[in-house]
This record gives C-alpha cells, structure tokens and sequence, in this order.
C-alpha cells in the first residue's frame, strides 16, 4: 500500500506491544500470522475468520484481522473490526491507534484526533500514539494555513509556517507494517561511566553523626498486597492501595477512575496477576519508588508490562500515589 510520510508514520504501529501479546503461543495463530507476512492476505483472511468463529475473544486473532483488511484497502471493514475491540477491549491502545490510522487516510482528522487521545487515555506511557496525535495536529494545521493563504495569499506567517510542517515531513521514514507477533524483548546494558576524581587536599573527618539508614521495609509488601487484592478481585482492597493524593492520569476524577477500575476488574471471571524484578529504591523512609515486570492473565486477554509505583508512608501504611508505565 502506498501512503505519503504522514500517513505512513501513522501506519508503523508498534504492535509488538505488550497489551496485545498471550501467554500461551498458538501454533494456527503463528500460522496465520505467518501467511499475514508472507502477503498472503486472502488465505490468511480465511483462516482468520474460521479461527475467531471459534474464538471469538480472542484480541489478537481480531486485530491480525483488521491488519489483514487494511492491506486488501477494505478501510471500511478494518474500521468496523478495530471499533469492535475498542468496544470489547477498551484498555488496549493499538485499536484506537490503528482506528487513528484509516480515518487519517480518509481525511478525518477529528476522527483520528479522537481515537489517539482514547489511546492516550487508556495508556499515557504509549508513545506512538503520543507522536502520532503530534503529526494529527500537525495535519490540522497545515489545512488550516492552507486556507488562510487561499483568502489571503499575501499572508507571510501563514506561508512560513506551512513552509515549516512541509520541511517537518519531508524526511518521514518509509512505510512499514507492524507484525501482531514482532516483539523484540532484548535488553542492552548501558556501558559503565567511570568518573575519575582530582586529588584533593585531605580534611578532617565531619563530626556529624551518621545518618541512620532508610527504612523502606513494608513498601515492597504493600505492593505485593496491592497485586493480590487485583487478582481477588477484591476491588475495596485493591482501591484502599491507593493514597488520597492519587492522581489519576490525563486529569480523570478519581471517582471515574475508580468506577472504570471497579468494572475491569469484576468483569473478568478470573485474574491472575505475577510480579517479577521488584526493585525498590528511597531517598528517605516516608517515600518510596518501587519498579517490577508485571504479567496480568484473566479468561479475556493477557499483557506484560514494565510499571512504577511511588509510594508514600502515611499513618504508618505504605500508599500508591503515583503509577505509571515504561
């Protein structure tokens, strides 16, 4: 499919990302998946629609799906599959950025507007869709300069600034397309910086006593507990966790945070959740910042992902008041 840079931009979505990937690999997925990067898409839209009538909560299958349709240029149907998982699945982002994706093509900015910020919403820490709803704006505003200068074409801010977006996107890279299995889980460790002091003279040792040492004890546990009350189900346990001063992201009310945390959480009939590589570091005993790999795994989807959780010590109880993703 040919695109122009912007729109190509759009296209690369990263979907190796974590939301969209199962635990369990599935050999007639991969094998479709594989007649999907083969270009085979009629076989693999077969295959695909056979493997969904029989799964049909199956995330993944129905986003291969909606790939598969945007490379046969069937937008409307592609639309139609990807609005489906927004309605069945709205804590993933990839469908509201892949949604993004066809209305931009058609020229619905509004529309692509909307569906990157839903993205956002759903997932602050999500970059493409951060960069993509940039070159939205971008878009927008190249219409909107070209309007100015089809009443006034005398108007010489409006020229340079269209001049500007133009040159922004004349070095676009060029298009890919996104594979749903793609992930690339290699990690490269930085090299070691080594800081060479200066001799100085000697001095005497400060007489000031030794500070004691930070108590952090009780935060890794309070994490521990948070992650248990989710996969419970527990819902009053799994709020408690959180500090008043908890700020949910993109300026939500905690009462409509709450509520849509409430329903994800019952909705599913079974949760597990499984931290790994807890980290946690402090600059004093009443603050704490604590890093670990998340596996989340319920009868209707799995992800993985990397979060941070600041937590602060308040009535002698450990409080989330911060979390985000990395």
């Amino acid at each position: 499919m040919k695109r122009t840079p912007l729109f190509a931009l759009l296209f690369a979505v990263v979907t190796g990302y974590a939301a969209l990937a199962y635990a369990a690999p599935n050999t007639e997925f991969q094998e479709i998946n594989n007649l999907f990067k083969q270009g085979q898409y009629a076989p693999a839209l077969d295959r695909v629609n056979t493997y969904i009538s029989k799964n049909p909560q199956d995330a993944q299958a129905r986003f291969l799906k909606g790939l598969i349709l945007t490379e046969q240029n069937k937008n409307a149907e592609a639309i139609k599959v990807f609005t489906g998982l927004t309605e069945d699945f709205p804590e993933l982002p990839e469908p509201y950025n892949n949604l993004a994706v066809l209305y931009a093509a058609q020229g619905q900015y509004e529309k692509a507007k909307n569906a990157l910020e839903m993205a956002i919403h759903t997932h602050p820490s999500y970059a493409t869709a951060h960069e993509n709803l940039g070159d939205i704006y971008a878009k927008m505003a190249s219409i909107a300069y070209d309007k100015a200068l089809q009443l006034d074409n005398n108007n010489a801010s409006a020229q340079t600034k269209l001049s500007l977006i133009k040159e922004l996107f004349s070095g676009r890279r060029a298009p890919t397309i996104a594979r749903v299995s793609d992930n690339n889980n290699s990690k490269v460790k930085p090299a070691a910086v080594v800081a060479v002091a200066k001799p100085v003279e000697a001095r005497p040792a400060p007489s000031d006593p030794t500070p004691a040492p930070v108590d952090n004890s009780g935060a890794k546990e309070a994490v521990q507990a948070w992650a248990h009350a989710w996969a419970s189900r527990n819902v009053d346990a799994y709020l408690a966790a959180y500090s008043p001063k908890f700020k949910p992201p993109k300026g939500e009310s905690r009462s409509s945070w709450e509520n849509t945390r409430r329903q994800r959480i019952t909705a599913p009939k079974k949760i597990e959740v499984a931290l790994s590589d807890i980290s946690v570091a402090s600059d004093d005993s009443n603050h704490a910042t604590v890093t670990f790999k998340q596996s989340y795994r319920s009868d209707r989807l799995s992800t993985t992902a990397h979060k941070i959780l600041e937590l602060t010590k308040s009535g002698g109880k450990w409080l989330i008041t911060e979390e985000r993703s990395r």
